[in-house]
């Protein structure tokens, strides 16, 4: 018997394992004998590095088969293949934490897309090392943690996040702008569950001022990189890329105004992307189905 569309607990599959014959085909029997229906289907072979990637978005059509069932039984397909993988609720938002400094108009942009719906994410908290967007968070109605960090301080505030994260079962970190390098062990804790928006010019400007570099070399593109938080410095895994055009016409402020945008941008696809579970580490890179 067919349950309702009302009824239906829709989640999402991910899997990766070494590349063999028999996968989907091992899967998707799997589901179909607990009366999943599958949606969406989505795989990938990198070559390169002989991983197999697989998304697959179902629901529990008919029976009695609960999510509860289907995560505790589908270790046995696993198992198999020597799978790493994940079962999400569709309807369950992410929990997310949002780091931020003094720059406003990524978290601005971020609130005002989940209250829209277009993110579907539950912000756990807001974390800053400066007050500066405290009176926002407070307007908001969310939580907000003041984290100063100094040299003698840091690993001791970098504990104290990390209590926040599990206190609050967050499953994603977003760095809107925060302006704090994090230790290499933090960024191994937080390994594929931490968002950052660099500014990314083509030819690169590091250091003080960069959209005044760009002026200064009369560039003709600006964008914005959002990746995932490595101990390599803004060499992260990519997840989305923004560029727009500009000319000799632009002084540095309409650059900065720019730029604004292109972060907010591609913050925002990044952190839909990874949301909607359409995101998978290999190595260095990232596979996406979009």
């Amino acid at each position: 018997m067919s349950l309702p569309a009302t009824d239906r607990k829709t989640f999402v599959l991910k899997a990766t394992c070494r590349a063999s014959s028999g996968i989907v085909a091992a899967v998707s029997s799997f589901l179909h004998a607990r009366g999943c229906y599958i949606s969406e289907l989505a795989q990938f072979d990198d070559v390169d590095s002989g991983q197999f990637f697989m998304r697959a978005v179902c629901y529990v059509e008919s029976g009695d088969c609960t999510l509860d069932d289907i995560r505790g039984q589908f270790p046995d397909v696993a198992a198999e293949f020597d799978m790493s993988w994940d079962i999400h609720a569709a309807d369950a938002p992410i929990k997310t934490l949002i780091m931020v400094s003094r720059f406003d108009h990524c978290l601005v942009d971020l609130l005002y897309r989940q209250q829209k719906g277009e993110l579907d994410m539950e912000v756990t908290a807001i974390v800053s090392n400066h007050l500066d967007l405290r009176p926002m968070a407070e307007r908001e109605g969310i939580r907000f943690i003041y984290l100063p960090v100094s040299p003698d301080n840091k690993p001791q505030q970098e504990q104290a996040l990390l209590e926040v994260i599990e206190e609050t079962g967050t499953e994603l970190v977003v760095l809107a702008r925060y302006m704090q390098i994090l230790s290499n062990d933090l960024c191994e804790q937080l390994r594929g569950r931490a968002i950052n928006i660099h500014h990314s010019f083509l030819p690169g400007f590091k250091g003080a001022k960069p959209y005044h570099q760009a002026h200064k070399r009369g560039v003709k593109l600006i964008g914005a990189t959002a990746h995932y938080v490595t101990s390599d410095l803004d060499e992260g895994p990519i997840i989305e890329q923004s560029v727009q055009p500009v000319d000799h016409t632009f002084r540095p402020e309409a650059l900065v105004a720019v730029g604004r945008d292109t972060e907010t941008v591609a913050l925002a696809r990044a952190v839909k992307l990874h949301i909607e579970q359409r995101v998978f580490l290999d190595g260095n890179k990232t596979v996406i189905f979009r």
